[in-house]
């Protein structure tokens, strides 16, 4: 009789209980650390990428040569070199229009988007914002694309398989121009 007392009253499977219930949230929350760690590290290539296409924009050819501008095809190189060297796919570059491109000093503003299959997006003659002193307004040029970014989930969230936890991470660089 103590015995079946002892079965009924003991807590000998609780702890698998409590590990069944408890496992699976824990290796959830770990896995969204990753993803969003990864998609940090992701919206941190493609700022530096864009970042070396914005130098490589500011800066004109030897000034022995003529002093020619940087053209659009080769600030996508410049960025596509940087997104290949850290592993991303540079063909998953979108469009992506500055937000805020203003005509600096009387002069034409003007946006060209790379040839390529880059769709980056590079405007020279910007107005930097926000404006540096209260003189005269810093010049510069704007690089900017957007990449996705897909979390991939270990099930489907959705009927269909689709996955509403899709981002699109935006880069859009100023810098002042080296004139």
């Amino acid at each position: 009789m103590s015995r079946v007392r002892k079965l009924a009253t003991g807590t000998l499977g609780s702890e698998i209980a409590e590990a069944a219930l408890v496992l699976p949230i824990f290796f959830m929350i770990m896995l969204g650390i990753y993803w969003f760690g990864r998609a940090f590290n992701v919206y941190a290539t493609i700022n530096h990428a864009a970042r070396e296409g914005a130098l490589v924009a500011t800066m004109s050819s030897c000034a022995s040569c003529g002093n020619t501008a940087t053209t659009p095809s080769t600030v996508a190189t410049t960025v596509t070199a940087a997104l290949q060297a850290a592993g991303l796919d540079p063909n998953q570059i979108q469009t992506y229009p500055p937000p805020s491109a203003v005509s600096c000093g009387g002069g034409t503003l003007s946006c060209n988007t790379a040839s390529r299959n880059n769709n980056i997006t590079m405007c020279t003659n910007v107005q930097l914002t926000p404006a540096a002193s209260p003189g005269l307004p810093a010049c510069g040029v704007t690089v900017s694309f957007q990449y996705p970014y897909n979390f991939s989930l270990p099930f489907p969230v959705v009927p269909y398989g689709s996955n509403p936890f899709n981002l699109v991470l935006k880069a859009d660089v100023q810098m002042k121009g080296e004139y």
